[in-house]
């Protein structure tokens, strides 16, 4: 893969999260703590942090540890405790990390390194779609939960993650 459609595909991902941060910090403060609906042990904030946790355990995988591809791995959050900031900030590093592990597949010719297990194929264009569907797939959820729980969400905010075209100029700008 030459560094150009790498280039783009750091871009869809940049996209993708700033969708999920913004989704995640328009989550009415007041459900942040409420259980989902049908998952009494589960709450908004925990589904939420989910989205960060999932990426680390991605990122300790396939690009950290004693493997040596030079990705720092943040940490976790507590779902059961994570502010709605913190996890913002958690997110946003995350993310960033997740562009560094795609610069390391870019120099791989396009692929991300292999874990022991993974049910995608390693070429980046496959992760990065896979981790976009996670994200889509959650975000869809809390978008359904906040509507359960009698709060829907703003248009700016439900529009807003739909947005990509306005989510991606932050990348020309």
């Amino acid at each position: 893969m030459t560094s150009e459609p790498g280039r783009r595909l750091i871009g869809v991902w940049r996209t993708n999260a700033r969708a999920t941060a913004l989704l995640v910090g328009g989550l009415p403060r007041e459900i942040w703590t409420s259980a989902v609906p049908g998952a009494p042990r589960r709450t908004v904030r925990a589904l939420a942090a989910h989205l960060h946790n999932t990426r680390c355990m991605w990122l300790k995988m396939l690009g950290g540890g004693t493997k040596g591809h030079g990705v720092a791995i943040p940490k976790n959050v507590d779902a059961r405790r994570v502010a709605q900031r913190d996890l913002l900030a958690a997110l946003s590093r995350s993310a960033e990390a997740y562009v560094k592990l795609m610069e390391v597949g870019i120099a791989r010719g396009g692929e991300v390194p292999k874990a022991a297990w993974q049910n995608f194929p390693p070429d980046l264009e496959s992760f990065t779609a896979y981790m976009v569907a996670h994200e889509a797939h959650h975000r869809g959820q809390l978008c359904l939960v906040a509507r359960q729980l009698g709060r829907r969400l703003p248009p700016e905010i439900t529009g807003g993650i739909w947005g990509w075209r306005r989510l991606a100029r932050a990348d020309s700008a």
